[in-house]
Parts: C-alpha cells; structure tokens; sequence
C-alpha cells in the first residue's frame, strides 16, 4: 500500500437507482482507506454536491441517467476539475460507448455485475495509477486498433464527432430534427447534413435506426 493511500480515499457516487446507489456506499464505505462523501441521483445533482475545497478523489458515474447522463457529467469533471478521477459504471461494453468515455476524460470502465474485490481494485488503482480497465475492456479497446481485413481500423468507424454524438443522442429521443437544430444551436440543413453524415457513418437508412444504433451502443437507455 502507498503513502497515497494512508489517508481515505474520497468517494463520490452518482445514480439513478437508489437501491443500487445505497449498496454501493455501504460497500465502498466497507473498503479500508475508501469514504464516501456524496451521494446523487443524476450527474446534475452531483454537480450542485461537490464542494471546490473538498473534491473527491474518485467519481462514480452510472452511463445512463435522467437529466444529465454518464457521457455529460464526465465531460464536465474533466473540463473544470481534471484532477478527479471518473470510473463508469453500466452495463454496456460497446465500441462507441468506449471511445466517447475516452474522450470525455473517464479514468476505467466497470461493468454493475463486477464483485466488490474488483471494485475496490479499481478505486485504489485509479488513485494510485491513474486508471484502471479490466483485461475485457483492454481486449475491446486494442480491438478497435487492428486492421480487419486490409480494410482500415475499426477506430475510424466507431469513432463520432462531438456534433455527431450529440446529434445521434437526441435523436434517438422524441424531439423533432427542427427542435434538434434549436437544442444543438444549428440551422435545420446543418442538421440534415449530420443525418446523412450518420446513416453513411453506420450504415443506417432510417431515423429509427439510429435509434436502435445508440440503444445498442449504451449512449440512450430504454
């Protein structure tokens, strides 16, 4: 055990599910040298939590939540306090989902069905080391890399645009593509080209495909 480590380690949790998220402190709370310090529904109340002279060491992120979601809380961390640590929690391994969360700044990537041995594992070595991927995630994330079949790198297609992840996420939702335009700051024919963008992308023909697409990947939930 390191000198880091002699003191607790600050813990912050953010998900929907209470039950899940209650489970989760007591657990944490279990480990030695981890503490727990706040507890929130959605990445939006974690926000108005945190206190600037008493951040966090560590944040757990649910992927999916209501109001501002996994992919928007880790972005925001990373923009305005880089030096705490964002593990993500879901149950999706997805190409996209990865290459978003690595974008976004995300330390290692947990799946909910991991043990409590791994989860601390993951908090101590995120502190200690920087950051922490399970061999799965590792393979996953090297996979993208490789060349398939002389065709070029798995990356270049899973890889999206700010605008066209942002885009792909609302649009799996209810808003129409003018109210989209209106949310993103774009006019309409903007929003058409990253449509079109998105269906040569993925190899999509329709709007719910690519509600389907982002089901699938992680970036919405049902």
């Amino acid at each position: 055990m390191t000198e880091q480590l002699n003191n607790s380690i600050t813990v912050a949790l953010a998900d929907d599910h209470v039950l899940l998220r209650h489970a989760l402190a007591r657990i944490i709370n279990g480990f030695p040298h981890c503490e727990v310090i706040a507890e929130a529904a959605n990445g939006k109340e974690l926000l108005s939590l945190l206190d600037k002279n008493r951040l966090p060491q560590v944040v757990l992120l649910d992927l999916n939540m209501p109001l501002m979601d996994g992919f928007d809380t880790a972005a925001w961390l990373y923009q305005h306090y880089p030096s705490v640590a964002v593990l993500m929690l879901s149950m999706y391994e997805s190409d996209q989902a990865l290459i978003r969360l690595l974008q976004t700044g995300v330390r290692g990537f947990l799946k909910k069905d991991i043990s409590p041995d791994e989860l601390e594992e993951a908090i101590q070595t995120v502190v200690q080391v920087g950051y922490y991927y399970s061999q799965q995630v590792s393979g996953k994330m090297a996979n993208l890399f490789r060349f398939k079949n002389g065709q070029g790198m798995a990356l270049e297609k899973a890889t999206l645009s700010m605008q066209e992840f942002t885009f792909l996420k609302l649009a799996a939702g209810e808003l129409t593509y003018k109210e989209i335009a209106a949310e993103m700051r774009l006019n309409p024919r903007a929003i058409d080209g990253l449509r079109d963008q998105l269906f040569v992308k993925l190899d999509i023909r329709s709007r719910v495909g690519l509600a389907m697409y982002a089901i699938r990947q992680g970036i919405v939930a049902l």
